[in-house]
C-alpha cells in the first residue's frame, strides 16, 4: 500500500500503529455507529470489484480504505490505494451555458505524476494482469467522469492500445440507498463515458443515506481536500488538532476491526450474500478472512 507521498497531504499508515507515537493518548473511544453498513457495502464493493486492485478516489470513503488496510493485510497479490485527489472547481459561463473550467496543462502533468505514484499509467494498464477499480461515492458521477477522461486522453497520446486497457479499468461507484422502480436515476445510464467499457465495468452498490452523508460531508478527515487549484501547491503535514486526533483514533479503530477476526468474518459474510461467489478468486478471498 503506497500512494505520491511527495505530491499529495499526509496520511499516517495506521498499518503500523507504532508511527503514531502518543497523537491517541487522551482520546475517547470512537462510536463506530456507522460499522455494520459500512462492512455490508464494503463486502458488496469488493465482490463486484472484478478481482481488481482498488483505488479509493478521493476522501469520502476513507474509512472504507481503512477497514480494508486491515482486513486483507495479508492478501499480498492485491493492492491497495488512495487517490486523493478531487476535480471540484469552479464552473464558468453565462445564463445556462454553465461548465466546470478545463484543467490546464499543469494540473494534467500533476494529475498524471500522482497517478504514476499509485501505478496507474497508460504503459502499466495495458500489461498489469489485474484491473484497477476506482471506488467512490457518486450521485452524478462528475469525478469518475473527469478521471476516465484524463486517463482516455493520456492513454491516446501515449498510443497505448484501447482495446486492451478498457478489459483493465472498472468503476464501483457508492450511492445513497434508495427505493428502486424503473424511473429511478441512475447515474451510469446518463453519463456516456461509461458505454466505452465493457457492460459490467460500471457498477454501484448502495448505502445507508445517512451513512453516505456522514462519509461524503460531515467526517472529520485526516487530510485537507486536494482540489485542483491545490494539485500545484506545496504539500502540507498532518494536522493535530483535536479533532484529527479523534479523527485518527476512529480510522485506527477501523484497521483493528479488520484486522481482527470478528471484522474478517463479518467482512466474508458480507461478501458472500453476492452473485460473483460464483467465481474462484472471490471463493477464494472470502476463505482466506475466514481462516484469520
Amino acid at each position: 500500500m503506497s500512494e505520491a507521498r511527495s505530491l499529495v497531504p499526509f496520511r499516517w499508515n495506521l498499518v503500523s500503529p507504532d508511527d503514531l507515537g502518543s497523537l491517541l493518548a487522551g482520546t475517547s473511544t470512537p462510536d463506530l455507529w456507522f460499522l455494520d453498513d459500512l462492512v455490508a457495502c464494503a463486502g458488496k464493493v469488493l465482490a463486484r470489484s472484478g478481482n481488481g486492485d482498488l483505488v479509493f478516489v478521493g476522501r469520502s470513503l476513507d474509512s472504507m480504505f481503512d477497514l480494508f488496510s486491515g482486513a486483507l493485510a495479508s492478501d499480498s497479490g492485491r493492492l491497495l490505494w488512495r487517490l486523493p485527489l478531487s476535480f471540484q472547481r469552479a464552473a464558468t459561463g453565462t445564463g445556462r451555458r454553465w461548465r466546470r473550467r478545463a484543467l490546464t496543462p499543469a494540473e494534467h502533468a500533476r494529475a498524471r505524476e500522482i497517478l504514476t505514484g499509485i501505478q496507474v499509467t497508460p504503459r502499466s494498464l495495458a500489461r498489469r494482469r489485474r484491473p484497477v477499480t476506482f471506488v467512490d461515492v457518486v450521485d452524478g458521477g462528475n469525478t469518475f467522469a473527469d478521471l476516465f477522461d484524463l486517463l482516455r486522453d493520456w492513454i491516446d497520446e501515449q498510443r497505448e492500445p484501447w482495446p486492451v486497457i478498457r478489459r483493465k479499468l472498472r468503476f464501483v461507484g457508492v450511492t445513497v440507498r434508495r427505493k428502486t422502480s424503473p424511473n429511478t436515476y441512475r447515474w451510469q445510464q446518463e453519463a456516456a463515458w461509461t458505454r466505452q467499457l465493457p457492460a459490467r465495468a460500471v457498477v454501484n452498490v448502495s448505502l445507508d443515506g445517512a451513512v453516505w452523508s456522514y462519509f461524503g460531508d460531515f467526517q472529520t478527515k485526516l487530510t485537507r481536500s486536494l482540489r485542483p487549484d491545490r494539485w500545484l501547491a506545496e504539500v502540507d503535514g498532518p494536522g493535530r488538532d483535536e479533532r484529527t486526533r479523534q479523527a485518527l483514533a476512529e480510522a485506527a479503530a477501523l484497521v483493528g476491526y479488520g484486522r481482527s477476526q470478528s471484522g474478517r468474518h463479518a467482512l466474508a459474510r458480507a461478501i458472500g450474500r453476492e452473485p460473483a461467489l460464483a467465481q474462484s478468486w472471490l471463493r477464494t478471498l472470502v476463505t482466506d478472512l475466514n481462516a484469520g
